[in-house]
């Protein structure tokens, strides 16, 4: 069977609690470099045996402390 690539609206509908490195930077849409950085800044990695994944509901909740708010928006910067 042929792989047909990461699927991100089937990512988008499960919302998995845990992902590995390589699929969460593809949700996430960054590096795999920069989201091991901040998924061990949230606390957010877990190691079981030789497996890494990420908790995806702490990595957003610490996300969530980086939003820019309108206010913070410069609309000229688009």
């Amino acid at each position: 069977m042929r792989d047909m690539g990461f699927n991100y609206k089937e990512a988008e509908e499960s919302r998995k609690k845990f992902v590995r490195y390589k699929d969460g930077c593809k949700v996430y849409g960054m590096g795999i470099s920069k989201f091991q950085e901040i998924a061990k800044k949230a606390n957010a990695v877990y190691k079981v045996n030789q497996m890494v994944l990420v908790n995806t509901e702490i990595l957003e909740r610490y996300l969530e402390r980086y939003r820019v708010t309108s206010k913070e928006v410069n609309l000229d910067d688009e």
